[in-house]
């Protein structure tokens, strides 16, 4: 198995307009998409290694949520807050020992770029939604997952 980087955005937060957008929270749907994403990777035995995430308050608390089934301690990383990039992906991978998982907690549009850059895959990832690339090299992966909230939710329980 070679390394993976999974990318969580965050659950469905308060409106654009509802506060500052570092401070927006989750709502209540958003806590339980964030839930059932640390869940589902439990059910499917994908022991994920290390969580990184933004600092913003709402991919903060979806990766508080998350890591509750992962059991695991989200670590804030101040790229994931905006601007992050497929060079910053694969930092973090290479930090990892071989054969491990990682997975981000974060934000679109810098989410489907990544995916972009490092697969060649033009997706739409929701809020709530995961996904799996297997690295290969230094610069490249292969999409192996997608999950959008529904299928997440179903996998969860």
């Amino acid at each position: 198995m070679a390394n993976q980087l999974w990318l969580l955005r965050h659950g469905e937060a308060e409106p654009h307009d509802a506060r500052p957008d570092g401070d927006r929270r989750l709502t209540g749907r958003g806590v339980e998409q964030s839930a059932a994403a640390g869940r589902a990777l439990a059910r499917l035995s994908l022991p994920v290694h290390a969580v990184f995430t933004s600092p913003k308050v709402r991919a903060r608390d979806t990766a508080l949520a998350a890591c509750a089934a992962l059991e695991l301690e989200p670590i804030e990383h101040a790229a994931l807050a905006e601007g992050f990039d497929a060079g910053d992906a694969m930092e973090l991978v290479a930090a990892a020992e071989p054969d491990q998982r990682v997975l981000v907690v974060g934000h679109n549009p810098d989410f489907e770029q990544v995916i972009y850059d490092l697969t060649g895959a033009s997706i739409e990832l929701r809020k709530g939604a995961l996904a799996g690339i297997r690295i290969k090299g230094t610069a490249r992966g292969e999409l192996i997952a997608l999950l959008q909230p529904r299928e997440i939710a179903a996998l969860a329980g």
